[in-house]
């Protein structure tokens, strides 16, 4: 399979057009992770959030427990500090929850921003360049073949524009169906030299 073309301005063409897709690929996912990162910062007040209500929580409980010692008036005294460690637990679940958010938001949002740069390579340039590389390869393969040259010529009667064919042979078609070697191997040439290679190599 061929990846580059024999001919130097076609080649170097492909060399900077993956180069600049390599790039664009590579700068698009930065910036994915960057704005991933920026939003995952706004999670930090919802982790205090969490943070502070849990131990808030367990301290109350705990207090709520020593108090819960006290004779005759314990259990009367401990449903106050229940109830507050039951509304700093909810705090904290708020302050999880919030994270949760935060952390699907960042992850939506930097798949969202990867969808164009990565569907424009994966929809536009890649099917472009494997079909190159397709027809490439076949094309080397048929001027490698004893009959292939006439294959070639008659891709190139073809698909390639009347002025290039008349160019070779005002009457390029009759020349053809005679088998005139160099008309047939001048078509030939065209039709690789319209793909960026080389008959001899």
């Amino acid at each position: 399979m061929k990846i580059y073309a024999d001919r130097f301005p076609i080649a170097l063409r492909q060399l900077l057009t993956d180069l600049l897709v390599v790039a664009w690929v590579y700068a698009s996912i930065r910036f994915a992770l960057w704005l991933h990162d920026l939003i995952e910062k706004l999670a930090v007040p919802g982790q205090k959030l969490e943070g502070a209500g849990g131990s808030l929580a367990d301290n109350l409980a705990e207090a709520g427990g020593k108090v819960g010692r006290v004779p005759l008036v314990g259990d009367e005294l401990t449903a106050p500090f229940n109830r507050a460690a039951d509304a700093a637990r909810s705090v904290a679940e708020a302050g999880h929850d919030q994270q949760q958010l935060v952390g699907q938001l960042a992850l939506g949002l930097s798949l969202a921003v990867l969808v164009v740069p990565l569907g424009l390579v994966l929809v536009g340039w890649l099917p472009l360049r494997l079909r190159w590389m397709r027809r490439a390869g076949a094309a080397k393969r048929l001027a490698a073949a004893p009959a292939g040259r006439d294959l070639l010529a008659l891709r190139a009667l073809a698909g390639q524009p009347l002025g290039r064919l008349t160019r070779i042979d005002p009457d390029v078609a009759e020349a053809w169906r005679r088998g005139d070697d160099p008309t047939v191997d001048a078509l030939a040439e065209l039709e690789l030299r319209s793909l960026g290679l080389k008959a001899g190599r």
